[in-house]
């Protein structure tokens, strides 16, 4: 899971972030209504975004392309 972003593509990242973004808004609604079924997603989910944003940066300045 942590290294299934290395071949990803910038537009892949982005879109990727955007879904996940829009996933943790909804558990975070989820969360104060009361009608969460896996509060641990919400840590998961938060954790995969830093992991993309990181991706996204070191691509940006040109460090580890790989």
């Amino acid at each position: 899971m942590k290294n299934s972003y290395k071949n990803m593509t910038e537009q892949e990242l982005t879109a990727k972030r955007d879904a996940l973004s829009k996933e943790y808004l909804d558990l975070r609604v989820n969360k104060v209504l009361g009608h969460l079924d896996n509060p641990l997603r919400a840590r998961m989910i938060r954790r995969e975004i830093a992991r993309i944003n990181t991706r996204l940066t070191e691509k940006e300045l040109g460090i580890n392309k790989g």
